[in-house]
């Protein structure tokens, strides 16, 4: 049992350790000799706990996964009504690459440059569910509050995803010193108010 947990805190130590290293060195290939060093083993050791880099970067991607459609769920079940739930959903995406910048160079994929093709697929994946998850909630705004969106569900969460998508990219591309939630609550109300037909 003492082994499996502390199996369990090394994988963990691993992974932290490389979102870590994602955040303090932005632009840069993290090399899994470096990583061996940050955490304070060999590299034969990290090859004990993961078979390749794939999958440490597939075990952030996990993480990034489970901890926004865990939240995203509880959204959608609360008694928020379609544009609130939109916002909540766009806010937690932005709040969450905040106070994860090594996350957010995954996001955008420039932290996989070199990297295998399925972990790009992966991230795409994240915000293809994303996407999804509005489009269905600006959809069923017509049956539940008889709101009908101006351009199809489609179109209008494509244009969330996208500006969010891109607030994240000026995130990595300042190096972190622009925040994705800066100035959010001012543009928020200007995607908003015209997501719906008037009555």
């Amino acid at each position: 049992m003492t082994q499996t947990n502390d199996k369990l805190s090394r994988r963990e130590q691993i992974l932290q350790s490389l979102a870590l290293m994602l955040e303090n060195n932005p632009g840069a290939r993290i090399t899994t000799a470096a990583l061996a060093r940050e955490v304070g083993v060999s590299e034969a050791a990290l090859y004990r706990h993961f078979p390749s880099k794939a999958k440490m970067f597939e075990g952030l991607i996990s993480f990034i996964e489970e901890t926004l459609f865990s939240r995203v769920k509880m959204i959608v079940q609360s008694d928020g009504n379609s544009l609130k739930q939109c916002e909540q959903i766009l806010t937690l995406v932005l709040a969450f690459v905040e106070r994860n910048p090594g996350m957010a160079r995954i996001m955008t994929g420039e932290a996989l440059a070199g990297e295998t093709d399925r972990l790009r697929q992966q991230v795409s994946q994240v915000f293809d569910r994303l996407e999804t998850q509005l489009r269905q909630i600006l959809r069923e705004a017509e049956m539940k509050e008889g709101l009908r969106t101006q351009a199809s569900a489609i179109v209008s969460a494509n244009l969330l995803m996208a500006c969010v998508e891109g607030r994240i990219r000026q995130f990595v591309r300042s190096e972190f010193k622009q925040p994705p939630t800066q100035g959010w609550d001012d543009q928020w109300p200007l995607l908003a108010q015209p997501l719906f037909r008037t009555p």
